[in-house]
């Protein structure tokens, strides 16, 4: 996909991985609307990008997507400033397992959420087309022992995402979902696990599923 002039919306684009996303798709030319939780980080960095790339061209909203109000209100705003959503990065996720109807809240449930919002306006592109990319881990393809629950949703993550993309497959849109399982990162919310010789899975395009 070109990435110039798309508009993109990042989950946890504050900081880590996410704030990556943020950073290469403004590089590549597309438009950015990124979400977190943590307010002065996300006013921190929406100031650095916008003076690099332009205010125009980024937006950072205050939003918990493990809320269904905060995270269909801030949709509904993206929207309304770029007009439309070509490309969905649902990256937000932590590792609690203290706490673990929170853990399965963001990293599973706003994940799924992300992901219908994110279909329902970009069945509405001119063209039809958008891409998902959804945030697993390698947790998602073998197993963490010290953390059962973030290790569930991050199976979760893979298959629905596999699931919903055959489901796409099957409609009118030229839809891209694309999962990744990334083993190690700076963000502290990544468990720091072992490699198991798999960091990336990439689903096959449909022309190449309907073979």
């Amino acid at each position: 996909m070109d990435l110039q002039n798309k508009v993109a919306v990042v989950t946890g684009g504050a900081q880590g991985l996410g704030k990556a996303f943020v950073e290469i798709l403004l590089k590549k030319g597309s438009n950015v609307a990124f979400i977190d939780v943590n307010e002065p980080l996300g006013k921190e960095l929406k100031a650095a990008l916008a003076e690099e790339y332009g205010a125009d061209r980024v937006e950072f909203y205050v939003a918990d997507v493990s809320s269904k109000e905060e995270f269909t209100g801030v949709f509904q705003k993206i929207v309304d400033k770029f007009g439309h959503i070509d490309i969905m990065y649902n990256n937000a996720g932590v590792v609690n397992e203290n706490d673990w109807e929170k853990t399965i809240a963001i990293n599973m449930v706003g994940l799924v959420r992300g992901t219908y919002l994110a279909l329902k306006y970009m069945k509405n592109n001119p063209d039809r087309k958008g891409a998902i990319i959804n945030i697993s881990s390698t947790a998602g393809l073998w197993f963490v022992p010290t953390a059962p629950i973030y290790t569930a949703t991050k199976y979760a993550v893979v298959g629905f995402s596999r699931a919903i993309a055959a489901v796409a497959m099957n409609s009118n849109l030229e839809l891209r979902i694309n999962i990744l399982c990334p083993d190690k990162s700076k963000n502290g919310e990544i468990l720091k696990i072992d490699s198991h010789g798999i960091e990336f899975i990439s689903l096959p395009e449909p022309s190449a599923m309907r073979k």
